[in-house]
């Protein structure tokens, strides 16, 4: 799944938890777990192999494509985030949690060792899994993020 989906997922995870309970620890720790669950749906993902394979001459596409995404999440989540909480750094917080995953498996490419390669067969190896291997059509794949974005959007409110 791309970052901004993630991001936003946990910044209106985050954002609700917090809210009811005043827990920022609860509302991180769902943040976090919500990256894993979102995983387990079908989507689409960007490719970032020049990064993996350490092509470094041909990655600066793949690099810009992860900048661009990070930032426009924060940006969508500055447009539609209710400005007036008290709490606004949880959102942020949370959002950042949110893509802690997928930040495991970016530095395992760089700097592998065997912690990083743990997280990544269980991230990309048996959660990824179960969508990546069935042959899901596109339509499919991009609905599934269109209505994260959506419930998180009305999530933020």
């Amino acid at each position: 799944m791309i970052l901004l989906v993630h991001m936003l997922f946990g910044a209106a995870i985050g954002y609700k938890i917090y809210s009811v309970t005043n827990n920022v620890w609860l509302a991180l720790f769902l943040a976090f777990w919500g990256h894993y669950f979102l995983d387990l749906f079908p989507h689409v993902e960007y490719s970032v192999n020049n990064i993996k394979n350490k092509l470094w001459k041909k990655s600066l596409s793949d690099f810009s494509k992860i900048f661009l995404d990070f930032f426009f999440g924060f940006f969508v989540i500055f447009l539609f985030s209710n400005r007036q909480l008290g709490g606004q750094f949880i959102i942020y917080l949370c959002a950042l949690t949110a893509v802690i995953p997928d930040g495991l498996t970016f530095i395992n490419y760089i700097f592998p060792n065997r912690v990083l390669n743990f997280h990544d067969k269980i991230h990309g190896g048996k959660i990824h899994y179960l969508t990546k291997n069935k042959k899901f059509p596109l339509s499919w794949r991009i609905s599934t993020q269109t209505a994260t974005i959506i419930i998180s959007i009305i999530l933020l409110k």
